[in-house]
């Protein structure tokens, strides 16, 4: 059974003071423990927010009076506590800092920044100010939470409102993001798993596919709907072969794929029942497992000891591709032919180095190397996405007609001219193309590149588009050299370099029994590397750039997937140091990295708007593969550089803006970088109060992140202290030293 201690709660405290380490327990444990909300110090009926005088005061139009900050603490001025009437405390915070009525207490909010609240040495008759606006919007987010674990008077620690940002955003992260984004499709949870913010559908309702091989689930779910009639679950049973005609039928009724599921006990019948295998969600619209968001979130789960969740989400995906044929883009009906950036391998062996002592270690690991290879050969090295020519792949999904899951409007401006040349409604048009009665060649080209952009998870950009199913792309080879590097050194080194093939894992003309060795896993990365080299490597520039396998020519788009080659493992130590001394200068910003430069994605405008994955934004994604690569080949300056930076940037938005933490970022912007509004906006922003969950894969980096920065990178984070500034510091540090020595 998986180790299950990501959705049990955490174990209660009796205290919660700063001399037995309780400030800084996660918010159920601080809020639903009794004895710490009760003053020690004598009775709180003394207290103007736990007795009538402050109904009294509110009844009459009154303000309660104000004390000045109150000395009578300052010997320990780390141990002090406040005593306050959540309710009262919220409402007056809330009108008078929060100016401009968004529920949340910015840098932007004109307020006078102060607050006194009653101290709890004093027994409430003394009065502290909290100041500034990462103190005020911590109390609001203290508060907010008070409130949802139904408190109504609190001793609230004056640490939770000063803490270190650095060390704040890191426990959110560990004790509270994770599991906000946490999913089970069961009967414990179905009614959120399964909701889709981008359901289209005039009928939104949840809604599962099960896979024919999986009866066990079929009968699950139905006996679900049964007894849960209120949540009105849909179950259908997929069809035993998905062709894209059957996942363009499926559309008018979108719904979640099942996912791998255990055997477990029901503790109150004693039966064996299932239970679904739990897995992290991106956040905001995202409310499904999706395919390299769960790599990226796994970077940051293993760093907090999340092992379980990491595993399960390798499970999660050895049962996609043995039910689905492939990792999906996410797991909703509608991405059933989309697959997207294949990180199994890596994943996977992380678990394992957490897990090899446990005794179903090898049968774990074993699992993902079947699956990945059954992935491999099915979808990457096989028709339509092989090119045959050059040997290396390229996104290229199946699929027919208009990608529903976008946004209302998202082609309109493509397709209303052709809507306007048939006569036809806008929908009208959609449903005619979709279904082969309108035939149009160029939309049929527009979207098979659409789709490969969706498919590359980098939806979207000028890079990509228009021409990305014909693109041998330098992020997809370095991922599929990692594959076959991967796969060749494990089947030696833990194999005994004798892997066998058992029957729902054969593929193409495989036979139960196969054996595979390492000896064919090298072999296939010399080839990809040499064509890599070959087609992709540009050595004036000093950079990898994406081949068009159409026009047979390099597309000179300067992205920093290039150093995905340097996580890959497969760049040589010269390409590294020419891709450090000429690609890294054009690709670096204030904060971090650019996901390209602004000189190839061209001017914008109008008729030319900007696109999420291009110049000026960075994503967490990319970050985390440089700063592992560069690390990889030496570069362990130029990653700290880089790690500070994106850190440094999250953490200011952090601390200037209620604790966001959002899907991407404009890393040029010193001042507000979460403020994003290409295309899809910025997911992470639609918070009340305080954020419940960040966002996955930049949650992942902040903590990954940290272990990439030293000792006195994470101080002078906790600090806000710019990279510059820093760099000045310790210059100067080191000139007084030198000095010192002569």
């Amino acid at each position: 059974m998986a180790d299950q201690r990501s959705l049990a709660p955490p174990p209660p405290r009796t205290r919660g003071s700063v001399d037995d380490n309780g400030v800084f327990d996660d918010a159920r444990t601080y809020y639903t423990a009794d004895e710490r909300h009760t003053s020690r110090a004598g009775p709180r009926t003394r207290t103007y927010s736990q007795n009538g005088l402050a109904k009294q005061f509110e009844r009459l139009g009154l303000k309660e009076p104000f004390r000045r900050g109150s000395h009578d603490e300052s010997t320990i001025p780390h141990h002090r506590r406040f005593l306050v009437d959540v309710d009262a405390t919220l409402e007056s915070l809330q009108s008078q800092e929060d100016t401009d009525g968004n529920m949340q207490i910015t840098i932007e909010d004109n307020g006078p920044k102060v607050l006194s609240l009653r101290t709890a040495a004093s027994n409430g008759h003394n009065r502290f100010d909290v100041r500034g606006t990462y103190m005020l919007s911590n109390l609001l987010q203290e508060l907010s939470l008070a409130k949802e674990y139904g408190r109504r008077q609190i001793v609230l620690d004056e640490a939770r409102l000063n803490e270190n940002p650095v060390n704040r955003l890191s426990r959110l992260i560990r004790d509270h993001f994770w599991e906000g984004l946490t999913r089970r499709i069961d009967a414990s949870s179905i009614e959120i798993a399964a909701r889709d913010p981008k359901d289209w559908t005039d009928d939104p309702r949840p809604r599962i596919y099960i896979p024919r091989g999986a009866p066990e689930q079929f009968e699950y779910y139905t006996k679900l709907a049964q007894d849960k009639p209120d949540i009105r679950l849909d179950v259908q049973l997929l069809p035993e072969k998905i062709t894209p005609e059957i996942v363009r039928d499926m559309n008018a009724k979108p719904g979640l794929l099942a996912v791998d599921m255990e055997k477990v006990v029901d503790p109150r019948t004693g039966e064996i029942t299932l239970r679904g295998r739990p897995f992290v969600v991106p956040g905001g619209r995202f409310n499904e497992l999706y395919g390299w968001d769960s790599y990226m979130e796994s970077l940051g789960l293993l760093v907090n000891d999340r092992v379980d969740l990491a595993k399960s989400m390798v499970l999660n995906f050895c049962f996609c591709i043995k039910h689905y044929g492939k990792i999906l883009n996410a797991t909703r009906s509608y991405y059933l032919c989309r697959s997207q950036p294949p990180f199994l391998t890596d994943m996977a062996l992380r678990v394992y180095d957490k897990i090899k002592h446990e005794p179903d270690s090898m049968d774990f690991l074993r699992t993902a190397l079947l699956a990945a290879i059954k992935e491999y050969h099915s979808v990457w090295v096989a028709e339509p996405r092989l090119d045959p020519v050059t040997g290396l792949s390229r996104y290229r999904p199946e699929g027919l007609g208009v990608p529903p899951e976008t946004e209302a409007g998202h082609f309109l401006h493509i397709l209303e001219p052709y809507a306007e040349k048939y006569g036809l409604s806008f929908s009208d048009f959609v449903q005619k193309y979709n279904h082969g009665e309108i035939k149009e060649p160029e939309l049929d080209e527009y979207f098979l590149h659409d789709r490969a952009v969706r498919e590359s998870g980098h939806d979207t950009s000028y890079r990509l588009e228009g021409v990305c199913a014909n693109l041998a792309t330098i992020d997809l080879n370095s991922l599929l050299f990692k594959y076959e590097s991967d796969l060749a050194r494990t089947i030696r080194s833990v194999f005994n370099d004798k892997l066998i093939i058992p029957e729902e894992y054969c593929v193409g003309d495989m036979k139960p029994g196969h054996i595979e060795t390492s000896a064919f896993w090298d072999r296939r990365a010399k080839r990809r590397k040499l064509a890599i080299n070959k087609y992709l490597w540009n050595e004036e520039d000093g950079i990898f750039y994406d081949y068009d396998t159409v026009k047979r020519q390099q597309c000179k788009y300067e992205s920093c997937t290039t150093f995905w080659a340097l996580w890959a493992g497969v760049s040589n130590p010269q390409q590294a140091a020419a891709m450090v001394a000429k690609a890294l200068p054009k690709l670096e910003a204030f904060g971090g990295l650019l996901s390209g430069t602004k000189e190839s994605r061209g001017e914008i405008g109008l008729d030319r708007p900007n696109r999420q994955w291009d110049y000026p934004y960075g994503w967490a994604p990319q970050q985390m593969l440089a700063w592992t690569g560069l690390y990889r080949y030496g570069y362990t300056e130029e990653a700290e550089r880089l790690a500070y930076k994106w850190l440094f940037m999250i953490t200011k938005a952090f601390v200037d803006f209620n604790g966001v933490v959002v899907e991407k970022y404009d890393v040029t912007r010193p001042i507000d970088p979460h403020r994003v509004d290409a295309e899809y906006g910025n997911q992470g922003l639609d918070f009340k109060g305080v954020a419940k969950e960040g966002f996955g894969w930049v949650n992942a980096s902040y903590i990954y992140g940290l272990q990439i920065v030293n000792g006195h990178m994470r101080r002078a984070l906790g600090t806000l202290t710019p990279y510059e500034t820093f760099v000045r510091a310790l210059e100067e540090s080191h000139a007084r030293t030198m000095a010192e020595l002569s």
